[in-house]
């Protein structure tokens, strides 16, 4: 027995005609109804069970001579229902863009939400501070590479091979001829090989040594050193400089002594220490009761410096001098401890 003709085929063209219809009055009662585009589209147009892909399925068992007429209305109808579900679709998709703009709406006459502002570092405050007082004296500032060679850290510092400061134990070497600087004065013999004195210039810039983390000490800091070259400069003028700094730095009642000490490329060498600031020099625990407290190191520049420079030391003198930035930011902020200013506590940075 043969295969059944679908039932509006079996009942002649006119069911054709009634079944499109059919589909047609379906689609347009559920498109009003809660269903969506998408459910629409794969009611009517399902690769398996969709109505008018059914319905194209069943245009193989019309009779030849029925189907291009047959065709051309299941085509009609499939052309309608597309572009119905194409209208449907756009106007889903502006609703879902309006119902989102609505959502997401902001009210710009609403005040913003304020972020915290940061501000400068505790050691940038101090290291701008020292070089606004010597910029206010004529003095400028230089830079120079962390990498050195030995010859600019030590030689032509006159500090000789066999020097303690040159121990391995102080100092992170990277060949034998080029380390990590522990002072900023290669920048000094630097400036000087290319600019003819008068020289005034400080030196300011991150350090390196092998010394272990505690209150007083870190293995990378930073120091500003500072150099001035001139012709008949004197003992008087580098006294008189460091004071000024000093009081202009802490304040005007602060007092400043010189003590001699040895520094390989400074002759005579002095060790600077001012008032204790926290007793006024009564005497008390930071101080150790001596009423004094050690600040820097200077002195009058050898005249065997002079000559690895190209300097004549019979006809110019100058002096130098180091500080730490750290030492004098725990002086200036009464911070006993220098791991603070590099363990990036938001506690402690904010009170500055």
């Amino acid at each position: 027995m043969g295969r059944s003709a679908p039932f509006f085929l079996r009942h002649g063209g006119d069911m054709l005609e009634e079944k499109i219809k059919r589909v047609l009055e379906e689609f347009r009662t559920d498109s009003k109804g809660t269903a969506s585009p998408q459910e629409l589209r794969n009611k009517y147009f399902g690769r398996k069970n969709g109505m008018v892909t059914l319905l194209m399925k069943e245009l193989q068992l019309v009779p030849p001579a029925e189907k291009p007429v047959a065709g051309k209305q299941v085509n009609e109808l499939k052309l309608a229902l597309e572009a119905e579900l194409d209208g449907l679709e756009a106007g889903s998709a502006s609703q879902a863009l309006a119902e989102r703009l609505q959502a997401e709406r902001v009210d710009v006459t609403l005040p913003g939400n304020r972020r915290p502002i940061g501000h400068s570092h505790p050691l940038t405050l101090v290291r701008s501070e020292i070089e606004d007082i010597f910029s206010s004296m004529g003095y400028w500032v230089e830079d120079g590479p962390e990498i050195e060679t030995t010859f600019y850290n030590f030689e032509a510092l006159n500090i000789p091979e066999h020097h303690p400061a040159r121990d391995s134990q102080d100092t992170f070497y990277i060949s034998d001829t080029l380390l990590l600087r522990t002072h900023t004065s290669p920048v000094q013999i630097r400036t000087m090989q290319k600019q003819r004195p008068p020289l005034r210039i400080i030196c300011p810039g991150k350090v390196y040594r092998r010394d272990n983390p505690d209150a007083t000490h870190s293995p990378a800091f930073q120091q500003i050193e500072g150099l001035a070259v001139d012709e008949s400069l004197t003992f008087r003028d580098f006294k008189g400089t460091l004071e000024y700094f000093l009081k202009a730095f802490f304040s005007q009642k602060t007092k400043v002594r010189f003590r001699p000490s040895y520094f390989a490329f400074t002759e005579p060498s002095a060790e600077v220490d001012i008032s204790c600031i926290f007793c006024a020099g009564v005497g008390c625990r930071v101080c150790k009761t001596s009423g004094w407290i050690e600040v820097l190191g200077a002195g009058m520049v050898d005249p065997a410096v002079f000559r690895y420079v190209d300097y004549d030391p019979e006809k110019y003198t100058g002096f130098a001098f180091g500080l730490g930035i750290e030492r004098f930011a725990m002086l200036k902020y009464s911070v006993n401890n220098i791991q603070y200013f590099y363990e990036s506590d938001l506690r402690f940075l904010e009170q500055f």
